[in-house]
This record gives structure tokens, sequence and C-alpha cells, in this order.
């Protein structure tokens, strides 16, 4: 089954469709690209604010990475097939070494992956949480890339905003097949006195759904850690709905009014049934009339996901949210709760409002969430952005994007700023990770990856690349690799296990099996000593036991 969501921005493909991979013919003559484009600017967004975040270092060394910057170009994306030039009419100028817009050392199309960025993790959040209630995940809820992006990185941090690249790998134990991690980062946030104010809208599901401990209960304690949290410059606003919405508190300046908050967010209780609709309308109307200039302008749903009533698809929901975000800059952060979440009607709302989802089953993650992750999406480090990896023909045989399923992007829409991309935050990291199989004998340039994103205020195009050899994705297996890495690989081989058991998925290759995989999920968490690898070691050997 193919689910679509209709996108008023062209190029980007938000088929949920199966994952696929490329079989690449060697003799294949690598088809020309077109000219660098000119640095293009446009209207000024509003969003700052502040996030702690773990800084690190490029562990790839000089044979596994090496970045570089552009304000207004780099790796020009290759022509169409059959050579036609897509994107002249952009009035870009013409490199030397090119002859009408066309270069002849670029990779076939063939040899390109797409996609805008994404760091939910929602997905990875509800699959812990049903293995920890005794049920494996539903495999339509699996999304790899969340399993991937759910874990502190040590990337090297950029200086100022967008991204670092860092590109390694490792071999796995598929005969000519390696994994290759593409990671990109963004410098940490400033301080919250530094920061610009916020405008949060909180629009809370109150429904009877919500009445299971773990759900309304969690959001209540949540929402009083936020409040303490912000800073008294920030305001926010409380809606909330069940059957039908009503605004509990206008959009209201939390200096000298926390207690007044505190007081509404104790009110919130449990009543009918799910009208998300009224729920969005209304908080979204709450949003605009208390819309603040110069501050950051968000509505946070906190839900379960469950519409029984009034909209339950989220097709009509999406013009609202749409437009909100065109015309005022209003965002939107989805938190997910309860053991029985709507998992694809959250995504669907989120990516509309150009923001991300997480799901949070306890008061540890919440806390996580509220004080650092929420926070931290108050500023923008880069908006609409995306990456195009080109790998190289000569050594590559077939490459496959682990996940990011609905997040491709066409190759030729690279460059084009006005297809949809992914706004990050200040302390990011954003990892993608490709089964890779090389040719015999490779040995030299295997891929440049190359992230493009706008700039928050000015959104004047900038680009960063990071290169691999050869070497790098064959000189040792993937459980001797550096730990961050072992994590990453070890996240995808579970997502790849939960999402296989429906048919119609290629697993990842080099997958070791559950029992193994527990083993070295467990080495991994005694050696980081990091609290959200021994979750995931859990979770491991929780679906170990599951699936026999």
């Amino acid at each position: 089954m193919t689910l679509r969501t209709p996108d008023r921005h062209r190029g980007r493909d938000r088929s949920r469709t199966l994952d696929r991979s490329r079989t690449l013919d060697r003799d294949r003559h690598p088809r020309r690209r077109p000219a660098l484009l000119a640095a293009l600017a446009a209207a000024a967004v509003l969003l700052s604010g502040c996030s702690a975040a773990d800084g690190g270092h490029d562990r790839s060394g000089g044979t596994a990475s090496e970045s570089r910057r552009r304000s207004d170009g780099g790796n020009p994306a290759p022509a169409a097939p059959g050579g036609t030039d897509r994107s002249t009419d952009k009035g870009e100028h013409r490199g030397e070494g090119e002859e009408d817009g066309r270069r002849d050392d670029a990779p076939p199309a063939d040899y390109l992956s797409t996609f805008a960025l994404d760091v939910d993790t929602a997905s990875y959040g509800y699959a812990r949480r049903t293995l920890a209630d005794g049920s494996l995940p539903d495999p339509a809820t699996v999304r790899p890339e969340e399993f991937v992006n759910s874990f502190r990185q040590d990337y090297r941090q950029p200086d100022g905003n967008g991204f670092s690249v860092t590109v390694d790998g490792a071999r796995t134990g598929s005969a000519d097949w390696s994994l290759m991690r593409v990671g990109l980062a963004t410098r940490s946030g400033r301080g919250p006195s530094e920061r610009q104010p916020a405008a949060l809208t909180f629009v809370v599901d109150i429904s009877g759904s919500m009445a299971e401990p773990g759900r309304l209960d969690l959001v209540r304690r949540s929402l009083d850690l936020m409040t303490d949290r912000l800073r008294g410059d920030d305001s926010v606003a409380v809606v909330a709905f069940s059957d039908k919405a009503e605004t509990r508190l206008p959009m209201t300046r939390l200096d000298g009014n926390r207690g007044r908050v505190h007081r509404v967010v104790a009110g919130l209780r449990p009543t009918d049934s799910t009208n998300v609709e009224a729920g969005i309308t209304r908080g979204y109307d709450t949003a605009v009339e208390g819309l603040r200039t110069g501050a950051t302008n968000r509505v946070v749903l906190l839900s379960d996901a469950l519409a029984n009533t009034g909209a339950t698809s989220a097709d009509t929901l999406l013009a609202r949210i749409d437009g909100a975000r065109r015309d005022h800059g209003i965002t939107l952060f989805g938190v997910g709760v309860g053991s029985d979440y709507g998992d694809a009607f959250m995504e669907r709302l989120v990516d509309k409002g150009d923001g991300h989802t997480v799901y949070v089953s306890d008061e540890e993650e919440a806390r996580r969430v509220f004080c650092d992750e929420l926070p931290a999406q108050v500023e923008l480090r880069a908006r609409d952005a995306k990456a195009q990896v080109s790998f190289d023909p000569r050594n590559v045989e077939r490459f496959r994007l682990i996940g990011y399923d609905d997040r491709r992007v066409a190759d030729d829409s690279f460059r084009d700023d006005s297809v949809d991309g992914g706004e990050v935050g200040p302390g990011h990291t954003v990892t993608a990770l490709y089964a890779v199989r090389l040719r015999p004998g490779a040995a030299g340039h295997v891929a440049t990856a190359t992230v493009r994103w706008l700039d928050p205020g000015s959104r004047a195009p900038h680009e960063e690349s990071g290169r691999v050899e050869a070497a790098a994705l064959t000189g040792g297996g993937w459980e001797q690799a550096a730990p961050r890495f072992q994590v990453t690989a070890a996240a995808a081989y579970l997502a790849s296990e939960l999402r296989e058991r429906s048919g119609g998925w290629e697993p990842v290759p080099g997958a070791v099996g559950l029992d193994r995989l527990s083993e070295i999920t467990g080495r991994l968490a005694a050696r980081t000593e990091d609290p959200e690898v021994r979750q995931l070691s859990e979770a491991v050997r929780q679906a170990d036991r599951l699936l026999g």
C-alpha cells in the first residue's frame, strides 16, 4: 500500500514506499551535470533559542572524510537522463571546463541519493515502549532513520550556522557489502538568556483515551517542567480538546504568571472522545491571535493521536497547518504518548508543520524532551535542509539508503530551494546510513555527501560536503568500529528485524541476528555508560525474546 501526502512543494516524494536499492551498470557512461547555481536570497524567518549538545570530533580520519563549505554552490547535480540540463533555467554561471552548462565527470543520475533531513525519533520511542509492554510494534510504524537518529553522536560541530559533514564506514559480514554513515551536525545553541523569546501554544488532548496512566498525567508533569524551564519573557497558551476544544489560557507572558499556568495545567482532566480537528483548529487560531513579532511562534501538540470524531484523517488538517506555517511562520512540534498511539497520523501532521515528533513514555523522557529538545527547537540553525550523496560508479556496484522512505527528494530538486527540506535546530545531529556494495578491487573515492540549507535569517543558500574513500569502508568490521558507529549500525539492524516481519522489506546486509545483536549492544552499554544505549540493549533483548 502506498500512502501519499499532498504537498505544495514540487519534487518532494512523500510516498511511504518500500526501501529501494539500485543495481548499477559498470559500463554505463556518466551523464553530464549543470553549472553552479548563483546564491539565492529571500525573506527572513523567525526562530531562535537554546539547547545543550555534545561536541565531538571527526573520527573518520583523512581517508574517511574531508569537508569544505560553499555559500553558492558545490558539486553540481548531474543532468537528467538523456543529458538534459535540469537547472539551466536558474540563470547560473558556468564554471571552468564546462560547455553548455554540462560537465563530463559527473556520475549518472542512478548514482545519486537525495533526501530531506529528518530529526524525528518517535518511531523508535514508540517501538521501545511497545517492546517493554511485551508486544511487537506494527512493522508499518518502524522507520529505521528514526531509530538511527535517536542516539548521541560525536560528530565535529561547525563554527557557525549550518552543518559539519562526516562520512565514514565499516565492513559487514556479507561479501562486498559495507555500511556507510553520513553524519551531519549543527553548532550548539546560545545560552537561554541570549535567544529570542518564544510564544508556545500547547494543544492538549484530554479525551477519554488519555486517562490511561502514562498519558495525561505525564503530559501535566511535562507541562509543569516546561513552564518552570522557560524564561519570564516567553509566552504560553493552553488549548484543551476532547469532543470539542476550548482555550484554557490565552497567550500569556510567564513573568509573574507561572502560578496561573500551573493551575491551568492542574485542571486538565480526561473527558470524552478525541476530536483532533477541533484541537488543531482552535490551537492555531489561538497561536495566530497571540502571534508575537520577533519571537518563535510554535504549536505543541500533546496527544495519543487516536482521532475518533471530527476529521479523523490528517488530510483535512494539512491545509490549516501549512497555511499557518507559510503566512505566520508558526511551526508544529508533536509529542506522542500512550501505549496505543496514532503514529502515522501524528507524523503527517507534523511533517506538514515543518516540525518534528518525539514519543514520551516516562518522566525521564519527558524531562529530556521538555527541558532539552523542545527548548533547542526554539532556534533554527538551518532551514529547508536537504542532503545528496553522489556515488562513484567506478567503485560502487550497488547502494541502498536505510529508511527515509517518505523523505526522498527528486535528485534534480536538490538545489531547487522551493522544494521543502527539513528544519534543524542547534546541537542536533542527523545520521543517514547506507548499505554499499563495492566492486572487486575498489580503491579511492567512493562517495561525496553534500548538505544544502538556507540560512534561517537571510535565506541565503549554503552547502557543505564530505567524502569517503574505499579504505574507510573495507578496513575493518562494524563490530570493531568506533562505539558510536556500532550503536548506529545496531539501531539499524534492530529496525530491520522489526520491519521485515511483514514482508516486502529487504533486510540490511550483514545482519547478525538478534541474539548476537543483544551481546553487542550489552557490551556497548557497558563501554559507553550511556543510558540510551542501555535502553537500546534492553529493546534488542526484548525483541529477541518475542521473536523467538
